[in-house]
């Protein structure tokens, strides 16, 4: 398959103007006719554009998913190839729900470079997650407008050793506790405890179903995801080793070189729609059947 600059000649030496589709579109399928599942990617451009809003997850992907799963025969599964920064867990669980809906839990993950946080709990209501020595997960870590919440409560419990070590310090900790509203701590405490419960149900109801205690086990490893101490910061990027060590259910892309070679094959055609267009977020099938959001008209619309 392809490299990344192959890619890009390619691209460049079409005359179609819709070359940035074409050549995503075709590895896609290729995909497809390789795995005999449906397929369908789900991209943000975030790091392409990292000043731009609309790039997480957010409520209106559930219209990304709707438009490219009609018409999909489900009994075939899903293989998910997801790049995301996260996003918000209400509309990360409404996701979930809706394609477990639609498939079941016969859905494999595939992480080409990054899926973080919430991407990280797509990830894990999977059967299996494939990842490559390139793959990062993250720490299941919620946040609220970028602050994320494990560091609201150790800032909170800071601030109440070092008062009662010392109350000369309760002005220095009032200026920065103040720019909370009184109830940030709890909704912080019940985002935690609320991702970790939907994580532990998707875990022993799909990857560990078949493990003689499934929620024993997917109880551990949602424990090492959110571990703050081993974790250290919410953009911790955990690698494919660290992922197994965890106890995640991963699968080298490396096993299978034609395989590896088309997922990233298909990263790369992204990553140049992202560098060559307008385009901030994609959910696109197998088929073609694309929705994308712009970051000119901040909306999505099929292609």
């Amino acid at each position: 398959m392809p490299s990344w600059g192959e890619i890009l000649k390619e691209i460049g030496s079409s005359q179609r103007k819709d070359a940035l589709d074409y050549v995503r579109r075709k590895y896609i399928k290729k995909l497809h006719e390789k795995r005999g599942r449906n397929v369908i990617c789900y991209y943000s451009g975030w790091l392409q554009k990292p000043r731009i809003g609309g790039v997480e997850i957010d409520d209106n992907d559930k219209n990304t998913f709707m438009a490219t799963i009609h018409g999909l025969d489900r009994t075939k599964g899903l293989d998910l190839i997801i790049h995301t920064p996260g996003g918000q867990v209400a509309a990360t669980e409404s996701l979930v729900h809706y394609l477990r809906t639609m498939f079941a839990t016969d859905i494999n993950i595939f992480i080409p470079q990054i899926a973080m946080s919430a991407g990280t709990m797509i990830a894990c209501a999977g059967l299996v997650i494939y990842m490559g020595k390139h793959s990062n997960i993250g720490p299941i870590d919620p946040q609220f407008n970028g602050i994320p919440a494990y560091g609201v409560i150790e800032e909170f419990n800071l601030a109440i050793k070092e008062i009662k070590e010392d109350p000369a310090k309760i002005p220095i900790w009032q200026t920065i506790i103040s720019k909370y509203h009184p109830t940030f701590l709890g909704e912080c405490r019940n985002a935690i405890a609320w991702s970790k419960e939907i994580v532990t149900e998707w875990l022993s109801t799909g990857m560990f179903l078949t493990s003689s205690n499934p929620k024993n086990v997917a109880e551990e490893v949602v424990k090492k995801l959110s571990d703050r101490a081993m974790m250290k910061t919410h953009s911790r990027h955990i690698s494919t080793e660290q992922a197994k060590e965890i106890g995640l259910k991963i699968e080298n892309l490396e096993q299978d070189s034609e395989l590896q070679d088309l997922v990233l094959t298909i990263h790369h055609c992204f990553v140049h729609t992202f560098n060559q267009s307008n385009a901030i977020k994609i959910t696109e099938n197998h088929n073609g059947i694309a929705y994308v959001s712009s970051a000119i008209v901040g909306v999505g619309g099929k292609a």
